[in-house]
């Protein structure tokens, strides 16, 4: 590839980017559906005769975003594995990221999973598709986490880790929206209390 056809490329790359991002933030707040292309365009900075030259529709769009948003969430997870700590300082630090502190929200609110499980499953085979690989993706990461901490000794040694991390991701998500239904982290906290209880040895 010559220097003049990357420099050309880039612009375009940046400005898919762009779109996303800005996408994410939207789609965070107030939906999938809910989200029109003329706000999301217009906070973009992109011209709205542009938006098709990235994304064939909006739901190719959606499929783009949600794709984008697993990336990043799965690369965290990776992260957070190859730490050099034990397996129970691993778990904990996943639990730590679903609670506000502060200014900064956690993923109760940030989740997409959480904002757009329920109605993408109706809306988008695709989405819909995306979203549940990324989920037992995350779900095969927190069965790691659990062996990594049965290993060194710092998490109880469970007998079906695949169906423990199952079962700690669907606690998790249910406490997430029950916090957002409420305005209020007590059913974070206390999932936060019954993994330790479970899964911490005494």
């Amino acid at each position: 590839m010559t220097q003049a056809s990357t420099s050309k490329s880039a612009p375009s790359e940046g400005t898919r980017a762009m779109i996303l991002a800005t996408g994410r933030g939207l789609v965070a707040r107030h939906g999938f559906s809910a989200m029109g292309l003329s706000a999301l365009l217009r906070e973009a900075g992109v011209p709205k005769g542009s938006f098709y030259h990235y994304f064939a529709s909006k739901e190719a769009f959606g499929e783009a975003l949600l794709t984008d948003y697993v990336t990043d969430y799965l690369a965290r997870m990776d992260a957070m594995i190859a730490r050099e700590t034990t397996g129970a300082n691993r778990l904990l630090a996943f639990c730590d990221t679903w609670l506000a502190k502060g200014q900064a929200e956690g993923l109760a609110h940030t989740c997409l999973v959480v904002k757009l499980g329920a109605e993408v499953a109706d809306l988008s085979e695709t989405m819909r598709c995306v979203l549940d690989d990324g989920v037992a993706a995350l779900t095969q990461r927190l069965e790691t986490i659990l062996e990594q901490g049965a290993n060194d000794g710092s998490l109880i040694r469970s007998v079906h880790p695949a169906q423990t991390a199952q079962v700690l991701y669907a606690q998790w998500l249910g406490a997430a929206i029950l916090s957002k239904l409420a305005k209020d982290q007590a059913p974070l906290i206390r999932a936060l209390a019954d993994t330790k209880t479970r899964l911490l040895p005494q």
